[in-house]
């Protein structure tokens, strides 16, 4: 794993005569950590047989700090772009590039908080041809943390950072299999105060 983290220094201007003032952004990223998580069954209302399938889960930790820190203490958002290189199933050999942006909004400072994105049980199966593989799919994972436009941090499971923005010819950028936030999935309000609230836009 490598992890680079960047210093920055973000500039806002404040209203009628006070001073312009410089907020320094600090995000620490922790390892990636891959799972595997089966569909959840819920309890209430009418009762309806299936087998759950497996959600491949990749997520990181993540602690950012502001200085000077805001009287409440929270950043008012910062965006993830996860990138994730998957086998490609129609050319042995080669890749495809998934990618999305996150946004997260009210981040408490100085506490740990995870970031997530998700493969769905059929976007699983169109990648391997099979819905219990998904981990074996999954070649490379990165992503980078912007906070209002300015890359504050990135890391990678393997290999350089930034490889997402290599030209290569073994890896080409695809929507085909859609990467998913936490609110887009069924595990939306499970875990709750574990995982950065996701805003509005990254529906």
């Amino acid at each position: 794993m490598k992890r680079i983290l960047l210093s920055v220094c973000l500039i806002f201007a404040t209203t009628g005569t006070l001073p312009l003032m410089a907020q320094a952004f600090r995000v620490v990223p922790q390892k990636l950590a891959f799972e595997e998580l089966p569909s959840p069954e819920f309890s209430g209302g009418k009762q309806k047989g299936f087998k759950p399938k497996n959600w491949l889960e990749v997520e990181t930790e993540v602690t950012v700090s502001m200085s000077p820190a805001p009287p409440s203490k929270t950043a008012d958002k910062i965006t993830v772009k996860w990138f994730i290189a998957v086998k490609n199933p129609d050319k042995p050999g080669t890749f495809l590039l998934l990618s999305k942006d996150i946004d997260y909004v009210n981040i408490p400072l100085e506490e740990p908080i995870f970031c997530s994105v998700y493969l769905s049980p059929a976007s699983i199966m169109r990648l391997t041809g099979s819905a219990g593989s998904a981990k074996a799919a999954v070649e490379l994972v990165g992503f980078e943390v912007h906070v209002n436009g300015a890359k504050v941090a990135e890391d990678t499971n393997k290999s350089k950072p930034g490889w997402w923005n290599t030209a290569s010819d073994k890896i080409a950028r695809s929507e085909a299999v859609p990467l998913l936030s936490k609110k887009e999935t069924p595990f939306h309000a499970m875990w709750w105060d574990r995982y950065a609230e996701v805003g509005t836009s990254a529906q």
